[in-house]
């Protein structure tokens, strides 16, 4: 697990320093950032970093800190954050306090992300009581990576700050019996946004409410986060460590794209990148990653590469393929590898855009019958102009009518036939209920961008 902010250097830890650091490695935290809130601050995070292998710095002054910031601060500034600093931060506004004037934080803030946009560094932007100035400033600045840290604020905040490209952490405040409305937010925030913070010593979770916060306690938090998303610790500590290594240290795991990845105690099989849709919804806009694995794959597997990736099916409670294309248009090796798992995984389902017949022009249904248990189809509207509009189909027009007939020749054949949309915000989901009901197929409706 990566804390991606730690006030480490604060004296509340002058006594028991290596302790609290020994008891998060055994916690499984590997990572830490401390970040700076003043220029004492900010020296002493960097001395950390040099000192301790898995710690890194950030350097800030935080808004509380603004008033007293001179030009040479300013200066002394710019040399810590290139003597090795990560990140710039903390920054932003904090109405709440206002230890400083408003005007004053303002300007500090956009000093500060002028500073980073010229040492090409992410920010670590705090906002209390002030989101409507912070996302007028970050509106106009347009700061090219960052996160938005401790996040406690309401779906706008969230949806603004996802459609700047920043990240946003989250931390023990998650999992206080009170915060129901900012789990709901949480739970509509897709994974590969979201980072993982203490902000120790302050906001230690529910379990250590009232202590000393550390990050041997991070693990509290990554378990509430993957609840709310329905996967396992393992599946949220990978995808936010993911996230904060790409981040604040440029790391970019698995290269050359996963061909088999897990989720849950599910295998997934990553085919091939090739789609005959471009679903304006889809995670492949906007990442290479699900739940912290790299699809973007630079060549295709064989069926020999998949199956060896694959170990043991019968590990898992089942095998999907699935990946960052639509596997039917791999056919051939969809089905070698098919039946390779037959009698030996415990289920083998297909996720598919319902294009397979339109791909291979005959209907390919009794073949995908051989080594399917189930298929999860794509229906993604209730009728051809909705989906035109928000799956813009390669093979045009009337594309609607061929994945319901799809689903209905797949229903004749193989045991369990799902139809899926994407709660997109504006779409029929009842005229798509009613479209499922007609097929005689279940409908899972899968929460806008949520993936994985």
């Amino acid at each position: 697990m990566f804390d991606s902010h730690a006030h480490l250097d604060f004296p509340q830890f002058d006594k028991d320093r290596e302790e609290v650091l020994r008891r998060a490695a055994e916690a499984g935290v590997a990572d830490i950032l401390v970040p700076g809130v003043d220029l004492e601050t900010s020296e002493r995070a960097l001395k950390l970093a040099e000192e301790h292998t898995g710690i890194c710095a950030a350097v800030g002054i935080h808004p509380n800190s603004t008033a007293e910031a001179t030009e040479d601060d300013w200066r002394r500034l710019e040399e810590l954050a290139r003597r090795g600093a990560v990140a710039i931060g903390e920054t932003g506004l904090d109405y709440y306090r206002k230890h400083a004037a408003p005007q004053v934080q303002r300007e500090a803030f956009k000093r500060t992300l002028a500073l980073a946009e010229a040492l090409d560094l992410p920010v670590i932007i705090h906002c209390r009581a002030a989101e409507d100035e912070l996302l007028s400033i970050l509106e106009e600045a347009r700061p090219r990576r960052g996160v938005l840290h401790c996040f406690g604020g309401d779906a706008r905040l969230a949806e603004a700050a996802l459609a700047l490209g920043l990240y946003v952490s989250v931390g023990g405040p998650l999992t206080f019996p009170s915060a129901e409305a900012l789990r709901k937010v949480v739970s509509t925030i897709p994974t590969e946004k979201m980072l993982v913070e203490t902000d120790c010593p302050y906001l230690a979770p529910q379990s250590h409410r009232g202590k000393r916060n550390e990050p041997a306690y991070l693990p509290e938090i990554v378990k509430t986060l993957a609840r709310l998303h329905g996967c396992s610790l393992e599946d949220a500590a990978r995808t936010t460590t993911v996230n904060a290594r790409r981040l604040f240290l440029g790391d970019l795991p698995e290269a050359a794209g996963a061909v088999a990845y897990k989720i849950r105690n599910s295998l997934y099989l990553n085919i091939t990148n090739q789609c005959t849709n471009n679903c304006s919804f889809c995670v492949r806009t906007w990442s290479d990653f699900v739940k912290g694995h790299r699809l973007w794959l630079d060549r295709e597997p064989t069926a020999e590469e998949i199956v060896s990736a694959i170990g043991d099916p019968s590990a898992y409670d089942e095998v999907v393929f699935c990946g960052y294309g639509e596997p039917t248009a791999r056919l051939d090796v969809l089905l070698q590898v098919g039946r390779r798992l037959h009698g030996r995984a415990k289920r083998v389902r297909l996720d598919t855009n319902g294009h397979g017949n339109l791909i291979h022009g005959r209907d390919i249904t009794d073949e995908l019958a051989e080594v399917l248990d189930a298929v999860s189809v794509s229906l993604n509207a209730a009728d051809d102009a909705t989906y035109q509009s928000l799956c813009a189909p390669s093979f045009g027009p009337g594309t609607f009518d061929h994945v319901v007939e799809f689903i209905k020749l797949a229903k004749r054949r193989i045991p369990e036939v799902t139809a899926t949309v994407v709660a997109v915000p504006g779409l029929d989901l009842a005229a798509c209920r009613r479209r499922c009901d007609e097929l005689g197929v279940p409908l899972r409706v899968r929460q806008y961008h949520v993936v994985g």
